[in-house]
């Protein structure tokens, strides 16, 4: 008997994810059926419809963000509203990185939101030292934690946010070629429009769009992070392979796991 309560008590505990406008719970497999075949500009349009004002998206200003930011201002246009983009500002981006966001959000029209931890660059680094820079894992988990987690997770509270859109994709890393287009990310819906778009859609809509390439695009980058994190492709690795000095492939964002866990 102790043992059935306790079980009861333990689901009563689990956290639960938001509701929809409508006050409706979503089942995620009844989602993603929906969702399958649609462009990634009408599942945008699902997910505005769906979550209304408590919908938004992430950018990191990176190499292809152009992309997924144009389609959700022209989005934005049908509803007559911005959408919310709220961008991770780590402090350490490279400067090219700075230029573009002043680029695309002047050129877009953006309701950009910036994400930054509490703590300085200059106080982390005297009260832990380079995190990136140790060669252990741990301590780069730690700096994304830091830097990138716990500031997103904060302002997705602070704008009461239930669902937001990112522009991850199958091909860039293993843990994302199990992804599905919607899915739960700390306690909230995370939705992925361009999740089954290759290199070559990414491409081609940037030319049909005359959409401005990340300057560091044409110095051999086709991802780009923190300028410590980051590097040009080459013989010995491209694409997400590049980053965090090849110990890890993803830096805690779209992963589900509670915030903190495993720091």
């Amino acid at each position: 008997m102790a043992a059935g309560n306790d079980g009861l008590m333990a689901t009563a505990l689990l956290p639960t994810l938001p509701k929809d406008r409508n006050d409706c719970a979503l089942d995620q497999a009844v989602a993603c059926a929906e969702l399958e075949p649609m462009s990634p500009q009408e599942r945008l349009i699902w997910a505005r419809t769906r979550f209304g004002e408590r919908f938004a998206m992430t950018t990191s200003f990176g190499i292809q963000a152009a992309v997924l930011l144009h389609m959700a201002s022209e989005v934005a246009k049908r509803f007559g509203t911005a959408l919310p983009v709220i961008w991770v500002d780590t402090g350490y981006l490279p400067p090219e990185t700075y230029q573009y966001a002043e680029l695309l959000s002047d050129r877009l029209k953006l309701d950009l939101h910036v994400a930054q931890a509490s703590c300085s660059p200059a106080r982390m680094e005297a009260l832990r030292g380079q995190l990136w820079n140790t060669g252990r894992l741990e301590d780069l988990e730690l700096y994304n934690y830091i830097r990138k987690v716990e500031p997103l997770d904060q302002l997705l509270e602070e704008l009461q946010v239930a669902c937001w859109a990112s522009g991850v994709r199958l091909q860039q890393t293993e843990h994302r070629q199990g992804m599905r287009h919607l899915e739960a990310v700390r306690q909230r819906w995370s939705l992925r429009p361009l999740l089954n778009w290759t290199n070559k859609d990414i491409f081609y809509y940037m030319q049909d769009h005359d959409l401005p390439q990340h300057p560091l695009f044409e110095k051999g980058y086709s991802t780009v992070g923190d300028w410590h994190s980051s590097g040009p492709d080459g013989l010995e690795a491209s694409g997400r392979a590049t980053r965090f000095g090849g110990l890890k492939q993803e830096c805690g964002i779209h992963l589900p796991g509670l915030m903190g866990e495993g720091i």
